[in-house]
């Protein structure tokens, strides 16, 4: 399938979501994530979600991270397609942007060569590790810059798709896991 069309029928089907099941699923999605090899590490980058667009609940993951004592990092959108990244601390104000993102406002930036694990968020994946976000490039082109051994986890409320994503590009960056309510991916 097409980009495209993957974002119109994930869009739909995120929309069909009931609150109870958006809330089961994120929780079951967090709880598998400790069953990853990705504990030992400082800094982990997740997004805050859009709640409008029913997106993963990161709360649960938040406070895992939180109770493991690890570095939190956010991203704030920036200049087109850029993202800066802060540390989350006691004082850090959140404010959503225009796309209804809950992003920082300012703090203490953190470098992307310190960024161990990135937690991203998906509208649809296959079983190759390609994803499909909204089409802006925010994300692959933050992946370009982090390390190589940086751990790239998508989070995805469905199971990866039977074909291949058929316009993949060399911008593209792929997955190492994908983590759904029901399996967890490896690639």
């Amino acid at each position: 399938m097409l980009k495209n069309d993957l974002r119109s029928l994930y869009k739909t089907k995120r929309a069909s979501l009931d609150q109870e099941s958006l809330s089961d699923s994120s929780l079951s999605i967090a709880n598998a994530l400790l069953h990853l090899p990705i504990w030992s590490f400082s800094y982990y980058h997740i997004f805050l979600p859009i709640t409008e667009n029913k997106e993963i609940d990161t709360s649960f993951i938040l406070t895992i991270l939180q109770g493991k004592d690890k570095n939190i990092v956010l991203p704030k959108m920036v200049d087109g397609a850029t993202l800066q990244h802060y540390l989350l601390t006691d004082s850090t104000r959140i404010r959503k942007n225009h796309w209804n993102i809950p992003e920082p406002v300012d703090g203490i930036e953190v470098p992307q060569n310190k960024i161990d694990v990135v937690f991203i968020p998906l509208l649809a994946f296959d079983k190759k590790g390609n994803r499909v976000g909204y089409g802006k490039g925010f994300y692959d082109g933050f992946l370009a810059q982090c390390r190589p051994d940086v751990v790239k986890i998508g989070l995805s409320l469905f199971p990866a798709e039977e074909e291949l994503i058929e316009d993949t590009n060399s911008n593209d960056v792929g997955l190492d896991y994908c983590v759904t309510p029901a399996k967890t991916y490896s690639f």
